[in-house]
């Protein structure tokens, strides 16, 4: 009846409005519809935040690597063409610098002086405490053509000694013409920081006159056998002893370097391993040591053994307030200083200059001391030098020869 007076009730020409009937899902399927989706996001954000990918999800491609077969390998290990041949050079250098790291080798440590600015090359070796208690217990061996009466055994090795009248200073020092040093002007050249590096020791001894006198560091894989090959050059050779310098441990001369903080009993334990490293050398020299040869109560105990065992003793210079003059006058021993620092600028020019000014001084005093490295320019300069000196009238002596000269004068 009522949806008759509906009908009867409607506008003409209009269809009746229909009910739209909706299916609703039930509540707990809509619940689970929505955890689903959030578990999804979440996992989604989590692969997104923590996936490592560093290529941030660019798209990859993937190829197969075989292994090589044998003739493969056999054709890589051939040499290289021309334009490889860089790459093989610079493989050999890593090969040989990855080689130097391993266990038990010994390392390279440049040390640069901070008053001059000069570097200093020295070995340490390296190994376990087996290798080094190993090394420890085998002393270096006797070079040839040393006097054995002038060699006393010390835990480290052989170290020096007199015998008789026999001194190792006078035994050991160069030959030269000493009744003409005495009536003519005389220079010495002292060639310091050998025995490490091979190749510039061995230009030095090579390319210089015997006259020039060598003087070597107890450090490097084989010192004594650099030292004995001088020797057989009729090169003079003296024995640098690294001491205290005053910015020390900042700049250090090396393993087992003398210093004012230690006892005298100390040091001289020090020394004798120093001492040991090589034979053949007529007298010492400091290596640095600018704030220990200054000291009176560590340098003194250091002059009177190296007098007792007949060894002379040669200051590089270097330090103003050095005691080792006086040390030595009271020891009556064979001492010499050094005059000109040859090679302090390490130029052509500023070396020739050098040169001239010690001429300069040989004239004056009769005798004068210089000292260098063994820079390939120092020795170019100096081998040039030395050629024409004579014709100037002043005479090239090994320093024990200087080192006399200057005492009896």
């Amino acid at each position: 009846m009522t949806e008759t007076a509906d009908d009867l009730s409607a506008p003409l020409g209009q269809d009746k409005p229909r009910r739209k009937h909706r299916r609703r899902l039930p509540f707990t399927a809509m619940q689970l519809l929505a955890v689903l989706l959030g578990l999804f996001l979440v996992a989604f954000a989590g692969f997104a935040i923590f996936n490592k990918d560093p290529l941030g999800g660019e798209p990859m491609t993937r190829l197969a690597i075989r292994e090589p077969k044998a003739e493969d390998k056999a054709s890589d290990e051939k040499p290289a063409a021309s334009d490889h041949g860089q790459e093989s050079k610079q493989d050999s250098k890593h090969e040989a610098k990855e080689a130097s790291k391993q266990p038990g080798e010994q390392k390279t440590v440049t040390m640069i002086d901070g008053s001059t600015g000069t570097r200093h090359d020295v070995v340490i070796g390296g190994g376990n405490a087996a290798d080094k208690v190993e090394a420890a217990s085998a002393p270096p061996p006797v070079m040839a053509g040393i006097d054995s009466k002038l060699l006393e055994k010390s835990r480290y090795g052989m170290i020096p000694v007199v015998a008789g009248d026999l001194k190792p200073f006078n035994v050991y020092a160069a030959d030269a013409d000493r009744a003409k040093a005495a009536r003519m002007p005389v220079v010495a050249i002292l060639i310091g920081g050998l025995g490490v590096g091979a190749a510039k020791t061995t230009d030095a001894i090579m390319r210089l006159p015997p006259a020039v006198t060598l003087a070597f560091t107890p450090y490097g894989s084989d010192p004594g056998k650099l030292a004995e090959r001088a020797r057989a050059q009729r090169h003079e050779i003296f024995l640098q002893i690294p001491m205290e310098p005053y910015d020390f441990p900042d700049n250090d001369p090396g393993p087992q370097t003398l210093l004012t903080s230690l006892s005298a009993d100390q040091n001289m334990d020090r020394l004798y391993w120093h001492l040991s490293r090589m034979q053949g050398y007529a007298g010492l020299t400091n290596f640095m040591g600018a704030r220990f040869i200054a000291t009176d109560a560590a340098m003194q105990p250091i002059i009177r053994e190296a007098a007792k065992r007949g060894l002379g003793f040669f200051d590089d210079g270097s330090s103003p307030r050095s005691i080792a003059p006086q040390a030595a006058a009271s020891q009556a021993m064979p001492f010499g200083k050094g005059d000109i620092a040859i090679d302090v600028v390490p130029t052509p020019a500023e070396i020739d200059r050098a040169l001239s000014k010690l001429e300069a001084a040989a004239r004056e005093r009769g005798a004068a001391v210089g000292i260098a490295s063994a820079l390939p320019v120092s020795i170019e300069r100096i081998g040039a030098w030395t050629k024409t000196l004579g014709d100037r009238g002043i005479l090239l002596v090994p320093l024990t020869t200087a080192m006399l000269k200057s005492k009896s004068s």
